[in-house]
């Protein structure tokens, strides 16, 4: 069960103000963009921004990253399921507290 990728989380007030700085980091335009609840989110590079209002925010903050895998039902078992697994805009998604308290979020992309 390797991790496909890997993508740090930037929590941003603004998606479409944040978008250029990293667009320009990265050198690259976003891969994906889509809305999902209250945020708007997008994968640039190896980021993930995350836009929305601080009241929006507040429930995925302490989730340090988000990491791609092959099945999500894999996963589960190697820690404590917060959240999930759901139906995403991608696929699938589930978050879980691992030992040692690092709070990842898993997604299973779906076929296209």
């Amino acid at each position: 069960m390797p991790a496909l990728d890997t993508l740090a989380r930037v929590y941003v007030d603004d998606l479409d103000i944040a978008l250029p700085t990293f667009v320009a980091l990265v050198g690259e335009p976003p891969r994906l963009r889509f809305e999902y609840r209250d945020l708007e989110l997008a994968r640039v590079g190896g980021f993930l921004l995350i836009a929305g209002t601080p009241e929006a925010l507040a429930p995925y903050r302490d989730t340090h990253a988000t990491v791609l895998v092959d099945s999500l039902d894999e996963i589960l078992d190697s820690g404590t399921v917060l959240d999930g697994p759901n139906a995403v805009p991608t696929g699938r998604n589930a978050t879980l507290r691992h030992p040692g308290g690092a709070i990842i979020e898993y997604v299973e992309f779906a076929s296209a």
